[in-house]
């Protein structure tokens, strides 16, 4: 009896050593600009922190980050370009194998922004990974968080792990910067009740989750070799402010966002300026009597992910666009729109170093093919 008690025991105990793992990598920026990477990971066990990585497979240099956890983010510099950069992630005796991204290039930079991800393992971006990005921008809606939250936990990341899953060799592959969407801080399903949030406005499992600039549901981020900006603001469902289902933080005149994006819109010297946000911008261009708009409008282009159609719209010489990965959606559309159509879509930006332009394409997320394109120089500063 004895015996089988310890041999179930021993078995108990190797399959607790068996399983334990990196369970799943994915990259993101911190630091304000592109010159360092943030290389996060979740573990079956916690442990310490640890990222090996170089420009060959040797690898050659080493992060470490003692403590102990199962969600690690490590930051990493990166400061080569047209190369490929290698990493290998440990925590303890849990070790990933060796993987690769591309360094930034010096020539010309492509960036792919999709939105609507919603955790979805049927959504197919294999159009993207033919692009063959240097970055990726989620432009909201990137995880259905309450999908995975047991009593409304605030802390829950399951849904967002859950998003990494469904596309877990480009995410590991392909730094992914992601702004904020209802869905990504919703922490109860409609209808559960009309006197408790079905959101957490402070979105926390999405802040822990992620390791992203600045305040996180604010920030704005530099591809200083590209004269780039990107700034994300927090506006989605504004149209349910001050009720149970807010989705997002103040947006007034007086409130803190508007007065960090006027003071960022204000300081930001860079050639091309690309604001991101889940809401329609038709209702956007509405907020702060029309503040918002009079802001958006020192940048370059201005993108959403709210809408399930691809779209471009041009008001007072501003150029504004939607794109999701879900299409034949019959909301949201823009009254100026220029463009409109109802393919599931992505966005694709080409920055031309040498040449000095941004390309903006709208592309079907079935096989990629251009559905609009738009060509801007750098802005008067």
């Amino acid at each position: 009896m004895k015996t089988g008690l310890l041999t179930a025991a021993l078995l108990l105990l190797l399959s607790s050593f068996v399983m334990a793992s990196v369970e799943r990598i994915w990259m993101t920026h911190q630091s304000p600009d592109n010159s360092k990477i943030v290389i996060s990971w979740e573990t079956t066990n916690p442990g310490d922190s640890v990222v090996e990585f170089g420009t060959s497979p040797q690898l050659g240099e080493m992060v470490k980050m003692e403590g102990s956890r199962t969600l690690h983010h490590v930051e990493i510099p990166i400061p080569q370009k047209d190369v490929v950069y290698h990493y290998r992630v440990k925590s303890g005796d849990q070790v990933s194998e060796i993987h690769r991204f591309k360094g930034y290039p010096s020539k010309v930079l492509r960036i792919a922004v999709f939105a609507n991800l919603r955790a979805d393992a049927k959504v197919k971006l294999d159009a993207i990974r033919q692009d063959d990005p240097h970055l990726l921008l989620s432009a909201g809606d990137t995880a259905m968080q309450y999908q995975f939250a047991t009593q409304a936990d605030k802390e829950a990341t399951k849904s967002h792990s859950t998003a990494i899953d469904t596309q877990a060799d480009l995410f590991r592959s392909t730094p992914l910067m992601v702004s904020l969407g209802n869905l990504d801080r919703k922490i109860r399903p409609n209808g559960l009740s009309l006197e408790e949030p079905g959101y957490d406005i402070d979105a926390t499992g999405y802040r822990k989750f992620f390791a992203l600039p600045g305040r996180e549901w604010l920030w704005a981020w530099d591809i200083p070799d590209f004269d780039l900006r990107f700034i994300s603001v927090d506006m989605s469902h504004t149209g349910d402010f001050g009720q149970p289902n807010q989705a997002c933080n103040a947006f007034g005149r007086d409130s803190e966002q508007f007065q960090w994006f006027e003071q960022t819109m204000n300081d930001t010297r860079a050639g091309f300026v690309v604001t991101v946000y889940g809401e329609t911008s038709s209702t956007v261009r509405r907020h702060a009597e029309g503040g918002w708009k009079r802001l958006l409008e020192k940048g370059t282009l201005a993108i959403s992910g709210e809408c399930y159609h691809a779209e471009r719209s041009v008001v007072d010489g501003m150029i504004y666009t939607n794109s999701s990965v879900r299409g034949n959606g019959t909301f949201g559309h823009d009254p100026q729109a220029a463009f409109s159509d109802k393919s599931a879509s992505y966005q694709l930006l080409t920055l031309d170093r040498a040449a000095g332009t941004l390309r903006s394409e709208l592309k079907a997320l079935d096989d990629g093919r251009v559905l609009d394109r738009q060509v801007f120089k750098k802005r008067a500063r």
